[in-house]
């Protein structure tokens, strides 16, 4: 089975609260190194077989028609994810 990741963020204009709340609370428990969070959504689509161009296509127009609102979101990466156990039998150090 393939995996197609689609990756949803709000857009940079839209306020983001519980990007900000994040924000004020990593400093709070000793994350002193991050400047500014923003948060988003994930998506994972599953496949039968490996994942094709044809997928990616299909799943960036859900992404654009479904997945997202195109007034305060934008789709910002739609990918293939390989497998964990193949990637793992292709290079047993991981």
């Amino acid at each position: 089975m393939g995996h197609v990741v689609i990756d949803v963020m709000l857009k940079p204009e839209i306020l983001d609260p519980q990007g900000q709340a994040v924000s004020g609370a990593l400093p709070r428990l000793g994350f002193e190194q991050f400047r500014e969070v923003r948060q988003g959504k994930r998506f994972v689509l599953t496949v039968d077989g490996e994942v094709t161009e044809e997928h990616l296509a299909a799943a960036a127009e859900a992404a654009e028609k479904l997945l997202s609102n195109p007034v305060i979101e934008d789709v910002v990466s739609v990918r293939a994810q390989q497998d964990v156990d193949s990637v793992r039998a292709e290079d047993p150090d991981q």
